[in-house]
């Protein structure tokens, strides 16, 4: 018997890594018009973001139900001692809430934790990589817990925006709406903070946009975990990957994808770094 984690899809975490991880994953809804698909089941990235591109009709995302979450629950709990299932920040979706009412449906037939992260796409990811590993070295549900509570707020996130477009039309801008009336002009930056997307500059040419990037690890304290994500420009990340690996090493550094249940708000060329630095003893 042991520790089991879940998370959802908006982690963004590589399939080699929930697989490596025995991490399961609840995907997230995508609508198109009428159609359906769930995120990176029924449509892989590559075919999302043409569609997101050239499809006349702009898709929005649904959490999963309580259903799908009890669906799970009810699953593992026949194999675990517990269970600690991870989410994107409850500001800015239901998938939080969602996971709370499929653990009420479970019951007490396993003891289900469940955290918000505060955060989003692949900082949500660096979390669940943590909550694994403590579960694999046979750490207790609530040893796990309390640790994550440490690690949360070490973890950052910093996304270079090619343009704030899909953010407008799928209303998460949040406290980044000052942003919008150059939405034309400038290349955002945008971090997460307290669970809320937040401004944290502008830059007018895309390169310089990726040296903040840069100038974001190099100004960390203590990196323990590091990972560069992209939406549609993956020679970049990896030149980034490049950039980075004096700072901390390219074969430790996690190359993650912006999916559909993000790249609706995201859009094309999105490039983000996201790390987790060593909390306070």
């Amino acid at each position: 018997m042991s520790i089991k984690i879940v998370t959802d899809s908006a982690a963004d975490l590589p399939a080699v890594l929930t697989e490596e991880l025995d991490v399961t994953v609840v995907p997230v809804y995508l609508r198109f018009g009428d159609e359906v698909y769930r995120d990176r089941v029924d449509i892989s990235e590559d075919e999302f973001y043409q569609r997101l591109l050239h499809d006349p009709v702009h898709p929005n995302t649904t959490q999963p139900t309580p259903q799908d979450f009890a669906s799970v629950y009810d699953k593992l709990s026949k194999d675990a001692d517990g269970i600690i299932s991870i989410h994107i920040t409850s500001i800015l979706s239901g998938t939080y809430n969602s996971a709370v009412q499929g653990k009420k449906m479970v019951g007490d037939r396993c003891p289900i934790e469940i955290v918000d992260s505060q955060t989003v796409s692949i900082a949500v990811g660096l979390t669940v990589i943590q909550a694994s590993k403590m579960a694999k070295s046979g750490m207790s549900l609530q040893q796990i817990v309390e640790e994550l509570g440490k690690i949360i707020p070490n973890v950052h996130l910093l996304i270079l925006f090619d343009t704030m477009k899909y953010l407008v039309k799928g209303g998460r801008v949040g406290k980044a709406s000052g942003l919008v009336g150059s939405v034309l002009s400038v290349k955002p930056l945008l971090t997460v903070r307290d669970g809320e997307l937040m401004p944290s500059g502008r830059v007018r040419a895309r390169s310089k946009g990726v040296d903040r990037l840069l100038d974001f690890v190099k100004n960390a304290t203590e990196i323990q975990d590091l990972a560069i994500l992209y939406s549609t420009t993956p020679d970049e990340a990896q030149a980034l990957i490049e950039r980075t690996s004096s700072i901390f090493p390219k074969e430790r550094t996690i190359l993650a994808r912006l999916g559909p249940g993000l790249g609706v708000h995201g859009g094309p060329g999105i490039l983000a770094v996201a790390l987790r630095e060593k909390g306070l003893a």
